[in-house]
């Protein structure tokens, strides 16, 4: 009996246990911030709050609540929310209904007196001045100074009535007619700037002062590059949606802003942040955003990265938004170090420090040190110089970041090594050059050889660069990794030693020790060159408000100027069509316009089902048509023509494209190709009629050859001309 009692108290004891268990949620699983997209907002009565919400009580665990799971919801422009879920959780929630896909949260980073002039948009440039002021560009970045001259309302009037947005950018910001609206976003979280105001970094008010900053004169980084700041298209709004805090940039604080900027009433989204990878379209928060953008109308600018010249390292490969590499202009800073010997050599800085009247004592690393090995001394490793040996003397370093702790302990100068090799100039904090590997042997040589080494580091000096314009080496490339017949960056756009707007705040080198602070300052990445193509997008529109995005788009990649392949690691992978036009878009003789349902069809052809199609264009009628084997994405009618073949294999690809005439009325474009490789390409019908204006022709272009070796490109162009207008399509195939 007693073993009876016994053995039932351990079967109650048991099922006890497991109950609690089951009930209480004894599940060990850990919870992670989820982004849920769900696609269009559904048309008629439909709640999306009371949708997540239920949504949520059917997938969390017991001992979960909705409130303790549920973060926040996009409703204004699209459909999806924020969860904190666990793995089960997700997996029961992506079987439900209208779920296109769920992701973790992630956190993205951030990715002008002389770039316009040199791009062609010269202030002499035909405007539209009204469109132009009725122009607003969202910029989805570290939020805005809006004190600086580059932001002031002089001569503004109300914003335009088509404007929908506010301003709610928190502790001491004010909006004005040239800012007419401001966001924040990840304000609850820790250590989060509850404020539009772009404090602590500088880069959102120096990328919304390229796109739209007022005229400026008498600019300069102290005496250097100076001349007149102002932004592309000038009488153009901002709103500012700040994305990003010190830590970096939560891809779910970027959806939250598209989905806002959308809604107000933006036309043009300029965004200059990235991941490091390139991922599924519908997991990533920028092409989502982008995607719905494009369904209003709205052009998208993103930066391609700035993770070059790796090859396949650009994160920017949607087709429905203009990706953009960072190239050089024709102006280019160089600094001076002269030897005590006489000689003179030339490296890279921006060195605003002035050209001292005397010279100073050169010691390497190596002696300089009382504390670390030969071979970190001489590399001026963290902690190495001694604050007793390096004061009043020159450093020579071995490493290029040598400067930074030659500055931290209390140098005059330092000379390094510029390896690996960098083709731009950063600010420094003290006079230092970097010094290419051969002449930084020399300099190396020379101290090895003179009982007491001397040299002065002369101020920082501007050159013209004859080789410009030329891709930058940070520029992630391509191809194309979610889809390879998609070339991707798609234009290219100064993006190096950009002068333009800064906060007061931030510090303008590496460290905040620097003393110094500007309204204006350099800065290089494609996070610069993006919104010179967001203000491009901007000025075509001013003279064509009708135009879709893929229409201005097209324009602006089939006017944009050829770039060298010698000149660029990666050809069309590293610049695309070329780069910008923007005069040349205005009128580009014909168009190639790609719209949702071209879109849809290009999602089949990769595989996504019809369900989640249905939910992502809010179209229950969606469906994909019947599509032949060969279907790929190079059917998408996009401006450019790429497809992946097999290496060492012969190939015959087939494009088919349909352009718009929007060029004179009755006009006629005979096809040229251009190329140096040994390979067949052809056109049908190699004459395209036109009797109207809006009307479209379709061609098809074939092209066959022997076979690629692999990880190669063979590239070609293809260009329509009727006398007026020429209009070029760059052709890649690659392996």
């Amino acid at each position: 009996m007693a073993k009876q009692a016994s053995l039932m108290f351990y079967y109650v004891f048991t099922i006890f246990i497991i109950t609690t268990s089951v009930l209480c949620g004894a599940s060990t699983e850990e919870k992670k911030v989820h982004i849920v997209y769900m696609g269009s907002l559904p048309k008629g009565q439909y709640s999306p709050l009371s949708r997540h919400r239920s949504m949520l009580r059917q997938t969390v665990q017991l001992d979960s609540s909705v409130e303790t799971s549920y973060i926040r919801s996009y409703t204004r422009s699209f459909n999806g929310f924020v969860a904190k879920l666990t793995d089960s959780e997700k997996q029961r929630l992506s079987n439900m209904e209208g779920v296109i896909s769920i992701f973790p949260r992630k956190t993205l980073q951030l990715q002008t007196t002389r770039s316009w002039d040199f791009i062609g948009l010269q202030e002499s440039a035909t405007r539209n001045a009204q469109a132009e002021s009725d122009i607003i560009i969202g910029v989805l970045d570290t939020g805005i100074w809006p004190e600086l001259e580059s932001f002031n309302d002089k001569g503004f009037g109300p914003p335009p009535s088509k404007w929908k947005g506010v301003c709610e950018g928190g502790l001491n910001f004010t909006c004005n007619n040239k800012i007419i609206g401001a966001r924040y976003y990840g304000g609850s979280r820790p250590n989060s700037t509850q404020s539009a105001r772009d404090g602590d970094d500088g880069h959102g008010s120096h990328t919304a002062s390229i796109a739209a900053g007022n005229r400026v004169n008498n600019v300069s980084f102290f005496g250097l590059a100076q001349g007149t700041a102002r932004g592309g298209v000038p009488s153009a709004r901002i709103a500012t949606y700040r994305i990003c805090q010190p830590d970096g940039c939560p891809n779910e604080d970027i959806l939250a802003a598209f989905d806002d900027a959308i809604a107000d009433g933006v036309d043009i989204i300029s965004i200059s942040v990235g991941g490091v990878e390139a991922t599924d379209f519908f997991e990533d928060t920028i092409a989502i955003g982008a995607f719905h953008a494009m369904q209003k109308g709205i052009v998208t600018s993103h930066s391609a990265g700035n993770h070059g010249p790796s090859y396949g390292s650009t994160v920017s490969v949607a087709p429905w938004l203009i990706s953009v590499a960072a190239s050089h202009t024709d102006r280019l800073f160089i600094d001076k170090v002269v030897l005590g010997d006489g000689r003179t050599l030339v490296g890279k800085s921006i060195n605003s420090f002035a050209s001292p009247a005397t010279r100073f004592p050169l010691l390497h690393g190596k002696e300089v040190s009382s504390q670390c090995s030969e071979n970190n001394s001489m590399y001026c490793n963290k902690g190495c110089l001694d604050k007793k040996l390096v004061k009043g003397k020159y450093v020579l370093c071995k490493s290029n970041s040598g400067d930074f702790e030659a500055f931290a302990a209390g140098a005059v100068g330092a000379i390094v090594r510029n390896e690996p090799y960098m083709d731009y100039s950063d600010v420094v904090a003290l006079p230092a050059v970097l010094l290419s590997a051969k002449e930084h042997d020399l300099v190396l040589s020379y101290v090895n050889s003179t009982k007491n080494p001397q040299a002065s580091i002369l101020k920082s000096e501007t050159i013209k660069d004859a080789e410009a314009p030329t891709i930058a080496s940070f520029s992630s490339r391509g191809p194309n990794f979610v889809t390879p017949d998609i070339i991707k960056p798609d234009l290219s756009a100064p993006g190096v030693e950009i002068l333009a707007a800064y906060s007061p705040l931030d510090t303008i080198s590496f460290t905040f020790d620097d003393p110094r602070r500007v309204h204006y300052t350099l800065l290089s990445g494609t996070s610069m060159a993006c919104p010179h193509v967001s203000a491009a997008a901007a000025y075509v529109k001013t003279f064509h408000p009708d135009w879709s995005p893929s229409a201005i788009k097209s324009a602006l990649m089939t006017t944009a100027l050829p770039m060298s392949d010698a000149k660029s690691l990666g050809g069309e992978f590293a610049y695309g069509s070329g780069q910008i036009n923007p005069v040349a878009a205005v009128r580009p003789g014909l168009v190639y316009e790609a719209l949702k349902e071209d879109y849809i069809i290009m999602l089949c052809n990769i595989g996504y089902d019809a369900k989640k199609l249905q939910a992502l264009s809010g179209d229950t009628n969606t469906t994909c048509p019947k599509l032949p084997v060969t279907a790929s994405p190079k059917d998408l009618n996009y401006p450019s023509m790429a497809a992946e073949v097999f290496p060492a294999k012969p190939f015959n690809v087939t494009f088919h494209r349909t352009v718009t005439n929007v060029g004179l009325a009755t006009s006629s474009y005979k096809a040229k190709i251009v190329t140096n490789s040994k390979v067949n390409i052809k056109v049908e019908p190699e004459v395209l009629t036109f009797k109207s204006l809006n009307e479209k022709k379709s061609f098809v272009v074939s092209v066959s050859g022997s076979g690629l070796p692999v990880k190669s490109r063979l590239s070609a162009s293809l260009v329509w001309s009727d006398g007026t207008y020429s209009v070029r399509s760059p052709i890649v195939l690659h392996t």
